[in-house]
């Protein structure tokens, strides 16, 4: 693991942009940690946009999508962006239109009924109910499978034609082509006018599980807060530095690298 100290200045100072993971890197059992509330203040003093692209569904992070100091969320892996518009209310899209969404969502359901039959110690995570586009089984929320169990679940997701992806918390499956990665090129499309791919070297990514693999793979800026260690061996791509601070002071750790070194420039 290289530590964060490694990150140049210079790569650092040209930073413009971050997008971050939610659970457990800016946040400990479901709330933002203090040190990253305030981090996610002074990025948005210095002007740099912050979009939170989650596994979360959308009914979960519309609170945080009004209450938090980010451009907006992308929840569900790519699927749903909120976001709080210039009157103070909540607004929303969607990657894919109502009628897929209605469809999925019956295919979806009758997924997670052979997951639950199949593996009677699995149970749907608490937040399902918001959930509209995927669905997620607990592993370690509120309930603990073995890895056995959770590479069992991933499985039969895969077998029903979904796309699956374990976080630090859930295991996710949805339809679609969509992921973290596609909703950040959204995002940065819809709300900024730019195509996020164009960039890259101007955008740092942090995150802490295996669901960030490809996001850590495909930007040359991308950092692992220290709870990482947790997946290390099991993450197909990795990050290129990682925090000395666990979950929220991690992220705080990021955004004093950014913000520090463009003050330097």
């Amino acid at each position: 693991m290289n530590p964060l100290s490694l990150w140049p200045a210079e790569a650092r100072a040209r930073i413009h942009g971050v997008l971050t993971d939610i659970d457990d890197t800016l946040t400990t059992e479901g709330a933002i940690t203090p040190e990253a509330l305030d981090a996610l203040h002074r990025l948005r003093a210095a002007g740099l946009p912050v979009f939170a692209i989650t596994g979360r569904p959308a009914g979960w992070s519309e609170a945080f999508a009004l209450a938090w100091p980010v451009d907006a969320i992308v929840a569900e892996n790519g699927a749903v962006a909120l976001w709080r518009g210039a009157a103070g209310e909540l607004r929303r899209d969607y990657l894919q239109d109502a009628a897929t969404r209605a469809a999925n969502f019956q295919t979806l359901q009758t997924v997670a009924q052979r997951v639950l039959a199949e593996l009677p110690n699995t149970r749907l995570a608490t937040d399902s109910p918001g959930r509209e586009t995927d669905i997620a089984i607990d592993h370690s929320e509120f309930a603990h499978l073995s890895e056995a169990d959770i590479a069992r679940v991933v499985q039969l997701m895969k077998q029903e034609g979904l796309n699956a992806t374990v976080s630090s918390i859930h295991i996710n499956g949805w339809i679609g082509e969509h992921d973290k990665l596609a909703g950040a090129r959204w995002i940065v499309r819809s709300h900024l006018g730019r195509a996020l791919d164009d960039e890259l070297d101007r955008w740092v990514y942090v995150g802490d599980s295996t669901n960030d693999a490809r996001m850590f793979h495909h930007f040359p800026h991308s950092v692992g807060v220290a709870n990482i260690a947790r997946f290390w061996d099991a993450l197909a791509y990795k990050p290129r530095y990682v925090t000395s601070g666990e979950r929220g002071v991690g992220f705080a750790q990021v955004a004093d690298a950014v913000l520090s070194a463009r003050a330097a420039a």
